[in-house]
This record gives C-alpha cells, sequence and structure tokens, in this order.
C-alpha cells in the first residue's frame, strides 16, 4: 500500500521546495518568489481581491515576493511512489550473459 506524503511545490515550476518559507525564500531551480500570492492557500482567482483571507487592498502582481501576514504555504498531499531502479537494466544484462 502506498503511503503519502505533504510536498510543497513551486507555482512556476512545480520544484519540490524542501525549507521552510520565509519572506525571501526563492526557488531553487526557477528562482521565483516563494512568499507570493501564488503559492499561497489563500490564492483563489474567484474571491475579491483573489484572496479568500480579508484583505482591505489587491496585492499586483500575484507571483512576486510580499510581506502579507495571512501568508501560508500551499501544501498538496502526494502519493508516494517508489523511483524506478537505475541498475535494474545493467543487472538484466549481465544476468543474460552470466557477467
Amino acid at each position: 500500500m502506498p503511503g503519502y506524503r505533504e510536498v510543497v511545490r513551486c507555482a512556476q515550476c512545480g520544484n519540490v521546495v524542501t525549507e521552510a518559507v520565509g519572506l525571501i525564500s526563492r526557488c531553487l531551480r526557477c528562482g521565483t518568489d516563494l512568499h507570493s500570492c501564488a503559492q499561497c492557500t489563500s490564492f483563489d482567482p474567484g474571491s475579491r481581491f483573489e484572496c479568500m483571507q480579508p484583505v482591505t487592498a489587491r496585492v499586483s502582481p500575484k507571483n512576486v515576493g510580499n510581506t502579507c501576514t495571512f501568508f501560508s504555504a500551499r501544501t498538496t498531499v502526494e502519493r508516494e511512489t517508489t523511483a524506478p531502479r537505475t541498475d535494474d537494466a545493467r543487472k538484466a544484462f549481465d544476468d543474460l550473459f552470466k557477467f
């Protein structure tokens, strides 16, 4: 039975963020600001000011870092899968020819 894990991913490139998200955190792969509206659990394009929290002014642009006090990094629950072994093909070849 596969397990599940909670992960934070960059909204721009999908890279898994391993460290805690702070005010100046950036994605290690693409360099996008992580403390931004696009990364927040409260981000909702259909809500007033595109936020589910009681903000008084619209923050724009949504993918640039900000100092919002309501920020909470968006986490998703993903299934843990096993990574394919890289030496399987080599082992099969060696077993075939008895090396």
